[in-house]
């Protein structure tokens, strides 16, 4: 017992002569004797934007320019986007001195802001959907580097989505293909739980990007995963890409372009939805369009019309009777017979 305590106790005085490190609360706190030649922060964690805008990345990096061998190396600033998969990263923007690169669809669209001599900041031009997640900002100087992370955030929507064929019918890779289709991105679990804080309920489960299968439920009820249950983004875990099926979150944000409710004297088939818009020099709008219109413009309108994946659907942002008496939403007639002369058509026409 003598010899153990003689032991703890030349520990703590040696602990307490080094200087690497000091004792306080059983927490051991490591002090450096020489900070980090090379710095890099970012003043913001976090920029908002929206699809087709412009915005930077900050980025700023500070070099010690006292020690040894500093200067002597140029400067690398590397630009990565990260994935849910983190062991992947996906390059965006390399430079270093008068040489620099883009990739993928970032190329044309991404520079250096190069506000001073100490800016790393990435401008990104054209904002789209696929462009939203988090960026690292890299620097590198000879054997010294530091990086700093910035997430790019997208004022838009989400809305669940299921095909004709009905609920749970689409396994990972068609569900990515279906928001695709109509005009959105797959959703990610930040933006579907930004859309529960902000009201959205629904009971059926549907993809999210990371392979994850969700859903978010305001008013708990027996059939959405019981009633005594707390409000909250249901999660079933991760399920087999190729062979599970359910529905899926869809993104999408602003658009440049216009959405409109066609007047015609006449209702009209799907078939005849499409030429009517052609006619009227637009498309069919899409489900992604429908619902940004109604989310981002306030749009208003309370006619059932086709839209270009065969649904009929209208949007009222103002709640009265014989609308939507309850609440502000896209209300979903359903997929009816193309045949069917019941409904209008709602367009979009492009801006170039």
């Amino acid at each position: 017992m003598k010899s153990l305590l003689f032991l703890v106790l030349i520990s703590i005085c040696w602990a307490e002569h080094t200087g690497n490190y000091t004792l306080e609360h059983d927490r051991i706190i490591h002090i450096q004797e020489n900070g980090p030649r090379l710095l890099v922060e970012a003043e913001q964690t976090k920029v908002f934007s929206h699809r087709g805008g412009n915005i930077t990345l900050p980025c700023k990096f500070y070099r010690d320019h006292t020690s040894a061998g500093s200067g002597t190396h140029k400067i690398r600033v590397k630009w990565t986007k990260l994935t849910s998969d983190y062991l992947k990263e996906v390059d965006v923007f390399v430079a270093m001195g008068l040489h620099q690169k883009s990739y993928g669809n970032y190329q044309g669209r991404v520079f250096l802001k190069k506000g001073s001599e100490n800016d790393a900041s990435l401008v990104i031009t054209d904002i789209t959907l696929e462009d939203y997640g988090r960026y690292k900002c890299e620097v590198i100087e000879g054997l010294e580097d530091d990086t700093a992370v910035v997430s790019l955030d997208l004022q838009g929507v989400v809305f669940p989505y299921f095909p004709r064929l009905g609920r749970y019918n689409l396994n990972f890779h068609e569900a990515q293909q279906a928001c695709l289709d109509q005009d959105s991105v797959i959703a990610s679990f930040d933006q579907l739980y930004d859309a529960w804080r902000s009201g959205l309920d629904w009971c059926n489960a549907g993809w999210l990007n990371d392979g994850s299968v969700q859903y978010p439920i305001t008013k708990p009820r027996e059939p959405c995963g019981g009633k005594n249950t707390v409000p909250g983004v249901r999660n079933y875990g991760f399920w087999d890409k190729d062979k599970s099926r359910y529905d899926v979150f869809c993104f999408t944000s602003n658009f440049n372009g216009r959405f409109y409710y066609l007047i015609h004297p006449t209702k009209l088939t799907y078939d005849e939805a499409v030429q009517a818009c052609l006619k009227d020099g637009s498309q069919i709008a899409k489900v992604g369009q429908i619902f940004a219109a109604w989310k981002l413009l306030g749009y208003d309108r309370c006619d059932a019309g086709w839209l270009a994946d065969g649904s009929v659907r209208y949007p009222i942002s103002r709640p009265r009777r014989r609308c939507s008496p309850d609440e502000a939403a896209v209300r979903f007639v359903g997929f009816p017979d193309k045949k069917h002369k019941l409904y209008g058509v709602y367009c979009f026409r492009a801006y170039n």
